[in-house]
């Protein structure tokens, strides 16, 4: 299966940023991963993360033609406000899955609301980087 990941604002960060949110691996350990995972499994895992709002659409708007057959995605703080990604999901028909490496719905008020989930098939949150591996279980699952 072809599977595109793709990680929004700040998930670079990982190690560095708020480690009793998001621990202390970093994100090259996040890719090293989702590498192993894939390898187990036999999927193509392509992982995509921008600071961008607009390269997040144009990557998702991408996958409609590029032969991904289900994305999972961490907007990072655009889960909360951009409409723009919420629609570019709600454009290409193929499995998609919400993930979040801390629980939102445990977190700030404003964390709580997700425009994004809507257009996914399922949201997995809470679950650390871990989530990531669960999230492609689920991908594989959906796309039977």
């Amino acid at each position: 299966m072809n599977i595109l990941i793709i990680n929004g604002a700040n998930i670079n960060f990982l190690g560095i940023r708020e480690k009793a949110v998001y621990g202390n691996k970093s994100y090259e350990d996040l890719l090293k991963m989702i590498e192993e995972k894939a390898g187990a499994t036999g999927d193509r895992v392509e992982v995509f993360q921008s600071n961008h709002e607009g390269a997040i659409i144009d990557r998702i708007q991408d996958a409609y033609s590029d032969g991904t057959e289900g994305i999972i995605i961490n907007p990072g703080a655009y889960t909360h406000y951009s409409y723009a990604i919420r629609d570019a999901l709600a454009s290409v028909d193929m499995p998609k899955i919400e993930i979040h490496i801390s629980d939102i719905s445990t977190r700030e008020e404003f964390r709580h609301v997700s425009v994004t989930a809507e257009v996914c098939d399922e949201q997995i949150k809470g679950l650390g980087l871990e989530g990531y591996l669960t999230a492609i279980d689920h991908i594989r699952e959906l796309k039977k």
